[in-house]
């Protein structure tokens, strides 16, 4: 399975350049799964509706946020509407959306998508090992998914590294 992850990208060169360059890239590559981390995608202020429509309409098959998941207000709703724009898992309960889900590609691989936020230099949220292995408890690999992508979006290389 091939799986390509874009990120972080940040305000209206980037984005364009995505939307632009995507479908080719996945059609020339064979891609079967593409992630992007779109957190950044209005301007380096969260990511709009459109713009994710725009993102998925290229060939996205994720959209992943971090800590400027609700930069733009209109994500507050559009997330509980859009299963494919994922929040950090370690976000307290009661957040709108979704931190993890399981997606199917066009030949009917399963890959489960975790996305966390780091907490060194970030806004205090739960253990982002603790939301990990919740979300591999509800989906084993091997037994539900055929691949997971555990995406850590923070400012230390330490606790990506620590993620595994």
């Amino acid at each position: 399975m091939k799986i390509l992850f874009l990120g972080d990208i940040v305000g209206r060169a980037a984005r364009e350049a995505v939307i632009d360059e995507l479908p080719a890239l996945r059609r020339d590559m064979d891609i079967d799964f593409v992630v992007v981390n779109g957190e950044n995608a209005a301007g380096g202020f969260g990511i709009t509706e459109t713009i994710a429509n725009s993102l998925f309409d290229a060939g996205a098959d994720v959209i992943t946020l971090g800590n400027h998941a609700w930069d733009q207000r209109e994500t507050l709703t559009h997330i509980d509407r859009e299963p494919r724009l994922l929040r950090p898992a370690n976000f307290p309960a009661n957040t709108p959306g979704k931190g993890a889900g399981l997606f199917t590609t066009e030949k009917g691989q399963q890959v489960l998508i975790i996305t966390v936020q780091g907490q060194l230099f970030m806004e205090t949220l739960e253990d982002p090992f603790a939301a990990v292995e919740r979300e591999l408890a509800a989906c084993p690999l091997g037994e539900a998914t055929d691949a997971v992508i555990v995406e850590i979006h923070g400012e230390a290389s330490s606790e990506k590294m620590a993620m595994g």
